[in-house]
């Protein structure tokens, strides 16, 4: 098929938003805590890790043993899915990389909890279906809702685990660091 051709595009927007109907997918099984959900989306290599080093998983098994810790602290949970860029690779049609923006209200160990975060995604075509290669999440805050208000000021906005961490960004991102760096006085 040649690349321009209306058969290649119509594929492509197939892949696309069969893409987006998988990230689509990941909140609606994480809400739920459907474990065989969750391996379906997942390639068999898979990874999926957060920036903060707290998750880190290889393998589809090793990715629901994850999720099962998780949901052993996490009670009902709401994940929003914003804006999705998806980015193919044309040497592999069978690859695709992507970053989505994302909300979550979660119950976590007692208390109400409001994140938000990125995930940086590669997908897999596999045995026809798309499926999660990597995914990483990086937190932008992770705030009791009691917090929020003043959390959302503080570098500190990682609070999911009983203490104040830094967030994953946006202040290590190097268009953060130049713009404050040049047009913001000491």
């Amino acid at each position: 098929m040649h690349e321009n051709s209306l058969e290649s595009r119509i594929a492509r927007l197939e892949a696309r938003d069969a893409i987006r109907e998988l990230v689509a997918r990941y909140g609606l099984v994480i809400d739920d805590h459907d474990l065989a959900g969750i391996r379906a989306l997942f390639t068999a290599d898979a990874h999926f890790a957060s920036r903060d080093g707290i998750m880190a998983a290889s393998g589809r098994d090793a990715i629901v043993e994850q999720f099962v810790g998780r949901f052993q602290v996490l009670g009902i949970s709401n994940h929003f899915t914003h804006d999705h860029i998806i980015q193919f690779d044309d040497a592999d049609p069978a690859s695709a990389s992507g970053l989505v923006t994302s909300h979550a209200e979660v119950w976590r160990n007692g208390q109400a909890l409001i994140g938000a975060m990125r995930y940086h995604d590669r997908y897999r075509l596999d045995a026809g279906t798309w499926r999660f290669q990597s995914r990483e999440l990086a937190f932008l805050y992770y705030l009791p809702v009691t917090e929020y208000a003043d959390g959302l000021g503080s570098t500190l906005r990682q609070r999911a685990y009983g203490d104040q961490r830094h967030a994953d960004y946006p202040e290590s991102l190097p268009g953060w660091q130049d713009y404050r760096s040049t047009n913001i006085p000491e």
